[in-house]
């Protein structure tokens, strides 16, 4: 399975130059937990979580309307590529506590925001495949059964 397709069928994304409240708004919007924070060629800068917003924003007094996304962004970016097989991204988010992982081309370009859900959801869907095939294995009356 590709990476690419079990992210959210568009990123959330904002601009550098955008302020705390329009990155907020943008996940509020897309009802997503994380926005990829892009560059004017539409390459990773940063992210911005909801983990951002409760370390970096909410006891600092910050007006999050006048503070840029860039100051509480969280950078470097681990990110996944196409390459990335989902079990290795799970390894990575688990290993390293993240919720999203951004999916990037070779130039840095962001592809996808992959979250754990997810690919909880892509894992459970194939435990459950492999359960009914079990079960049917087992109840299935062959010849000498």
């Amino acid at each position: 399975m590709n990476l690419l397709q079990l992210c959210d069928p568009i990123a959330a994304t904002v601009p550098v130059e955008a302020s705390v409240a329009d990155a907020i708004r943008r996940m509020l919007d897309h009802h997503v937990g994380a926005v990829g924070i892009v560059d004017k060629e539409g390459r990773v800068a940063g992210i911005f979580t909801e983990r951002d917003v409760l370390r970096k924003l909410s006891l600092a007094n910050l007006n999050p309307e006048t503070t840029p996304v860039r100051d509480l962004m969280t950078t470097p970016v681990e990110m996944a590529t196409e390459e990335t097989g989902p079990g290795e991204a799970m390894a990575i988010m688990v290993e390293r506590h993240f919720r999203h992982l951004p999916v990037a081309d070779n130039d840095g370009k962001l592809l996808g925001i992959l979250s754990i859900r997810n690919l909880l959801e892509w894992r459970i869907d194939g435990l459950t495949q492999e359960l009914d095939s079990l079960e049917q294995y087992v109840s299935n009356d062959g010849p000498g059964g």
